[in-house]
């Protein structure tokens, strides 16, 4: 039997599991940043990554102004979606974090937890949403399925130097 994946909104119990899954996602997102940037700009920047992207994930999932939403296969959390309403502007949503687990990858859980997340902005009278991702290798995979949902990129471009 196929198994099936449901979303619904997050419960305390599912924040372990999340945690644990988005490390897993983004090691090699992290890696791809360090790459580009350096060690010396990288671990200046980030010197405990798991540590502080643990931190960011609680932060975002326990924050009282942010909607999350989690992605649940065979009874246990793949996948989540962070989102911010009226953020940066009246109207505006914003999706504040992504990430499903490596296991359950390249099986359209980020297209679909992208889609309830726009969804659900609409439903809260948003009529722009916004995601940011990075624009180095290892991002390339979050540019292409943000593309394909129908968000347009605005080039931003940010530089390093280390001043030491």
């Amino acid at each position: 039997m196929a198994e099936e994946t449901i979303i619904r909104g997050f419960r305390m119990d599912d924040l372990g599991a999340i945690v644990e899954l988005s490390l897993r996602a983004w090691e090699p997102v992290f890696a791809s940043v360090r790459q580009v940037l350096g060690d010396d700009i990288f671990l200046r920047l980030h010197p405990s990554w798991k540590e502080d992207q643990a931190a960011a994930i609680r932060s975002a999932c326990t924050n009282e102004v942010r909607d999350v939403f989690v992605a649940v296969t065979d009874g246990r959390p793949v996948g989540f979606v962070a989102i911010a309403l009226n953020a940066f502007h009246e109207r505006m949503g914003v999706i504040d974090i992504i990430g499903v687990d490596p296991d359950y990858q390249r099986r359209g859980i980020s297209s679909r937890l992208t889609e309830f997340a726009t969804e659900h902005m609409r439903s809260r009278g948003m009529d722009i949403a916004v995601v940011e991702t990075g624009g180095d290798p290892g991002h390339q995979p979050a540019r292409a399925a943000y593309e394909a949902a129908g968000f347009t990129l605005l080039p931003i471009a940010r530089y390093f130097r280390l001043l030491d």
